[in-house]
């Protein structure tokens, strides 16, 4: 545990001098890397790159943890890895359905990669990736988004796997319906090494579309008991266990903040101009999402009334 811990130390110091790139691996543990997406939201000067990504290496295989956002995106992603092993990619784990982590899919199944997610994530590209793949053409130009499609996984989980690829054992967690049903973390067992896809984030805010706030907040309290050495969240720079708690503490105070303004009779244009939260002001996708997750926790509120009527 201890040389865990030091190499957790010098990884942030690393990440603190900005090594770190979208297209550079970045080595977490042994033969474990991930691919640290720009800071922001989707748009032309980041080619829609903001999401995590990585690879684990076998003694005899690869497996890689979510595709990037485009057919380009996965190619660029794969000749990264083809610097540091030349042993087959033979599977993909695509964490859950967000359009930042499944579009590259294409790069990896043409080199007979096997993707694989949760049933949860089938359900969701089903009804409706082909119409955000459409949005990401618009966002992003049609030259960038060129040669990218929407591949569903024909392999699926339902609940928690162990998957060995290459004579590396994962373990594939579904931690229930946390940021959307299909939430997938792949933990390497031999390194303790967890990437956790969309149920954490560092220094991001969460979009509470696809969400269910109480399973999601006590699947990141499990966290720090699970003997995992090192965090790679969907977004942003890798954690220690205990500093996952930030992606509960934005969905803890938001939850509070919009059961307040409802208890109290607002209205929901009132609760979504009055829903500030000024602590996570400076976090990526606060402007873009925060007033829509107040909206979105206002309505399942109403729901929940409804409910109990």
């Amino acid at each position: 545990m201890l040389h865990r811990a030091a190499g957790l130390l010098a990884l942030i110091l690393t990440l603190c001098c900005g090594t770190a790139s979208a297209l550079e691996p970045l080595r977490i543990a042994d033969g474990v890397y991930a691919f640290i997406g720009e800071r922001g939201d989707i748009g032309p000067a980041n080619q829609g790159r903001i999401g995590n990504s990585g690879f684990i290496v076998g003694d005899t295989a690869v497996a890689v943890i979510d595709a990037g956002v485009s057919h380009a995106h996965g190619i660029e992603l794969l000749a990264s890895i083809r610097r540091v092993t030349d042993k087959p990619v033979t599977r993909l784990i695509l964490t859950h359905a967000v359009q930042e982590f499944i579009y590259g899919t294409t790069a990896f199944a043409a080199i007979g990669a096997r993707p694989l997610c949760h049933a949860g994530s089938v359900s969701l590209m089903r009804a409706r990736c082909e119409h955000c793949l459409e949005n990401l053409k618009l966002i992003l130009g049609s030259e960038t988004m060129a040669g990218t499609r929407l591949i569903v996984p024909e392999e699926n989980v339902e609940s928690d796997t162990t998957l060995e690829v290459g004579g590396r054992r994962l373990q594939l967690i579904h931690p229930g319906w946390a940021s959307t049903p299909g939430d997938l973390m792949v933990l390497d067992v031999a390194t303790g090494v967890l990437f956790a896809g969309g149920v954490v984030l560092e220094e991001r805010v969460p979009e509470l579309r696809d969400g269910r706030l109480d399973t999601w907040i006590a699947a990141i309290e499990r966290l720090p008991g699970m003997g995992v050495s090192v965090i790679v969240p969907g977004y942003g720079r890798p954690l220690p266990p205990e500093q996952a708690r930030q992606t509960a503490d934005y969905l803890r105070a938001v939850d509070a903040r919009v059961r307040a303004m409802y208890a109290a009779g607002a209205s929901l244009m009132d609760a979504i101009e009055d829903g500030a939260l000024p602590r996570f002001a400076s976090w990526d996708g606060y402007e873009s999402l925060h007033r829509k997750n107040t909206q979105l926790h206002y309505l399942a509120l109403e729901v929940e009334e409804l409910d109990r009527r």
